[in-house]
């Protein structure tokens, strides 16, 4: 891992503990939280995955962050990974893909059950803010939640180009899928 690699996770960590500290023990995190990206037209399907995804909830004020390093996405071909974080994410540039919301419908997630939220925030991605309602299914067992969205981000709202010699290969919207295991912070 490289030193700059090192230092932005340091960061992130410590702001995921600051927020977590703030809330107590009503807050729940997520180091591991699996991330992938799918991109299907007729000539070719395109999808990278990461399990590197970092998560917290606060159960109290319905707060949700989630963070992933770009570079971490895992494509199935190497020259994709390559061409997708120098020429379109641009991840030495932007190497945060961020969401922070809140979730929309009241939950206690303290307490066992199923619940089908929205979260409405701000999904930053390419150096672009852009307001989000993204539906979850929330799951609280024994104090673990677990946490599944799927939603589409089209490139154009973060000013991703697609040059057109490669455009019917790329969709225009990038099918995303989340899903994560939380545990609660003592």
């Amino acid at each position: 891992m490289t030193w700059t690699k090192k230092i932005i996770r340091v960061c992130c960590l410590l702001g995921f503990v600051l927020l977590c500290t703030e809330a107590g023990a009503q807050s729940f995190v997520s180091k591991n939280v699996r991330i992938g990206m799918f991109s299907s037209t007729p000539l070719e399907d395109i999808k990278a995955v990461s399990d590197k995804g970092t998560a917290v909830i606060v159960a109290k004020t319905r707060e949700v962050v989630v963070q992933l390093a770009v570079k971490t996405l895992d494509f199935d071909r190497k020259l994709m990974q390559e061409h997708f974080n120098e020429n379109y994410i641009e991840s030495d540039k932007y190497p945060l893909a961020k969401f922070k919301g809140l979730i929309d419908q009241s939950a206690d997630l303290t307490k066992d059950g199923d619940y089908n939220v929205n979260v409405t925030g701000v999904l930053s991605l390419h150096g672009v803010d852009k307001q989000r309602t993204i539906p979850c299914k929330i799951a609280v067992r024994n104090g673990v939640i677990t946490v599944e969205s799927q939603f589409k981000v089209a490139c154009v709202d973060h000013n991703i180009d697609i040059p057109k010699l490669v455009f019917a290969k790329i969709a225009e919207s990038i099918s995303i899928k989340l899903n994560g295991q939380f545990n609660q912070v003592k």
